[in-house]
This record gives C-alpha cells, structure tokens and sequence, in this order.
C-alpha cells in the first residue's frame, strides 16, 4: 500500500521514541535483541510487489544512487521474510505484493522512497537470521520482525531499531497455567532460533520445550492440544488469541527491538534505509502503519499497543 503522503501525527504514546535500537538479552551495537518473527518454514516461494510512486526510469530517486546500494536485482528492492507471523507478515493474494504486515508496510514505505520496485519473497528464519540468506545474495532485506542481537550482528548489519517487543504465555482459556512458575511437566511451544525460545530456556523451569519452524505450527499445535503454552513475542500471541480460546497470561519484558538485516558491510543499503525509517517516522507514515496494527482498536490486549514494536 502506498503509505508515503504525509499523515497526521496521531502517534499512540508507546510509540516507539527513536529509531535507535534498545537492548534485550544482550547490548548490542545495532539496538539490541530482536522479536523474532517466523513465518511458515516455507522455503522460497515468492512473491512481488510493485509500488509504483516515487520510481524514476533508471530505477532509482532523485536522491539516491541506487547503484551504490549493491542490490540483487537493479531497480528492485528484494526482500525477505519468514510468512506467516501476523501481525508483521502474511499471506494476501489481493495485496500489490500479494502479502500484507507492519513489515511490509515498512518496506513498502523504504522501496518507495529509493524509487525501487518492492519484490518479496517468503524464505526461512532460520536462514534469515543466522544471515546465509542475505550473505548468498537470496535478497537485499529481510524484514522478518526480527530481534537485534549482538549474536546475529556478527554475520549481518542491521537498521536502526523499528519496534520494541516484550515476550509473551499464550495458554487455552481453561488451562489452570498463570504464570512461568507453572509450566514444569507442561509442554511448551516456541519458535526455532527465536529469542522466545531462548527466554525458555533460561526460566521455563522444568518445562518440555517443542520447537517449531513457525508461528502457524505453533498455533496448530496449540488448537491440537499437543501443547500446553506457547512462549512468544507478544504481538502474535494477541493474534493467536483473536483467532481461538486462548489467553495471554503473563508478558515480559526483555528489551528486544527489531530491525531490518541486511548482507554484512552493505552500509550504503543500511544508511538508505536508515534515511527512509527517520523520513517515515518524521512524517507521521510511521504512526499512521503503527495504530493500523497495533492500536487498540486492533488489538485485544489491553498491553499490545505498550509494545510499541
């Protein structure tokens, strides 16, 4: 969607206040701890999206040398991400892109703004995260409501920080689970690679943790019955729990911002993009896409706007 006309400034008061990344499980250089997003471990079906606003005929804005920006493909802005994982990234053949999210929306606003075709394309996390996606040259981008952690840094640069996350226990509504304290002898769904899975870990006490590719096996599972909880980012888990009975029952706070990953040393790319995230929240695009997912009138929760990712 074409989201670049300026906006008024209805920002909701957990937005976050800077573009600069914020820390989770480690301090990092690039913001800190990401929200992991996974989507289907669906491997590499793609799909396009063209925006057309802002584009000149060699592929490229006034402004910006897209030469300079080493991209897979000229005149295109390809990007990956790991789909389902709602409310950042989804399936929708009637989109432009024939996918839709807060993610695309951020991307959507950056190709459009380098004067670039917008080309999307659904891949694993696991490869998005641990940066062999991006350093095989598969895409420019990934956008995949991803963490920013020292860890992941190392194989991959990342934008300055876009959302702030917390952690979050899912459980069926007429589970007697309230709290972590709860979950020893229980199995525990998370996500592969994730820093959810990695909270698990560290304070799940006695608990079966099953790892998933992604956020629909996870949501499967938990309608099947084959698990007890689910430990994720919060803002899927309100998804989860719009779509069935389920619950949030408890949310943590783990100081993991999100950003966009890009090939290791492409720091052109990375301050394009950083231009265009500072332009989006300038002008009040940013918040417009923010209440579009994460106000209160989309969400369930009570807290999902205080998340501010």
């Amino acid at each position: 969607m074409n989201i670049r006309p300026l906006f008024a400034a209805t920002a909701a008061a957990c937005l976050v206040l800077s573009l600069s990344a914020c820390g989770s499980e480690e301090d990092t250089s690039g913001g800190d701890d990401a929200g992991d997003n996974a989507g289907e471990d669906a491997g590499d079906d793609s799909g396009e999206s063209a925006d057309d606003g802002g584009s000149t005929e060699d592929g490229g804005s006034d402004d910006v040398d897209t030469a300079s920006l080493d991209l897979v493909t000229d005149g295109s802005l390809t990007v990956c991400s790991d789909v389902p994982y709602p409310p950042f990234e989804d399936f929708d053949s009637s989109a432009p892109s024939g996918f839709v999210g807060f993610d695309i929306d951020i991307t959507s606003y950056i190709a459009e703004g380098l004067g670039l075709e917008l080309v999307v394309k659904d891949s694993s996390f696991e490869g998005l995260q641990s940066g062999l996606s991006l350093n095989a040259g598969e895409c420019d981008l990934a956008a995949s409501a991803m963490t920013i952690t020292e860890e992941r840094a190392q194989n991959i640069d990342f934008s300055d920080g876009y959302y702030d996350s917390l952690q979050s226990l899912l459980v069926p509504d007429d589970s007697d689970i309230a709290s972590i304290a709860d979950l020893s002898g229980k199995n525990v769904a998370v996500q592969q690679g994730t820093t959810g899975e990695a909270y698990a870990k560290e304070n799940a006490e006695g608990a079966e943790l099953i790892a998933f590719p992604s956020n629909a096996e996870i949501y499967q599972a938990l309608l099947a019955g084959q698990v007890d909880a689910a430990l994720q980012d919060l803002p899927v888990n309100v998804d989860n729990a719009k779509q069935g009975d389920f619950t949030i029952v408890e949310e943590y706070d783990t100081e993991e911002t999100y950003g966009l990953a890009m090939e290791k040393g492409n720091t052109a790319l990375v301050d394009a993009v950083n231009e265009q995230l500072t332009e989006m929240r300038d002008s009040g695009a940013y918040d417009e896409a923010y209440d579009q997912y994460f106000s209160e009138d989309s969400a369930t929760s009570d807290d999902a706007e205080s998340t501010s990712r």
